[in-house]
């Protein structure tokens, strides 16, 4: 093996869990902390939890929300403009029709 190249390795290393278990192991690392362990796993334990790490799922249902409430606030959006477009519409077919009307009564004025 080459020299100065590889990490030290460390014969007993704790593992710290948040459910308080720990356990003794070997590692390159001096300490380590885990989240879920075999003693708190649903897989090992047969009961199911919910492991909601710094909020997760709260901070995903609140991305889920403000998603809603984006769309909904685009689609009351798109619908405004739509209403506009189509006002806009009406306006250019009135000014078409009046043009017309006063092309027509100026040739009734002319016989």
């Amino acid at each position: 093996m080459k020299k100065d190249i590889h990490p030290i390795y460390h014969d007993k290393v704790t593992i710290s869990c948040a459910c308080g278990a720990s356990f003794v192991t070997g590692s390159t690392r001096d300490d380590i902390k885990v989240e879920v362990c075999s003693a708190c796993h649903p897989f090992f334990t047969g009961k199911q939890k919910l492991v909601d790490t710094a909020g997760r799922v709260d901070k995903f249902r609140a991305k889920l929300e403000a998603s809603k409430k984006m769309k909904a606030e685009a689609a009351a959006v798109a619908e405004k403009r739509a209403e506009k477009a189509k006002e806009t519409e009406t306006e250019k077919e009135n000014a078409v029709l009046k043009k017309r009307l006063d092309r027509l009564e100026a040739k009734i004025k002319v016989k």
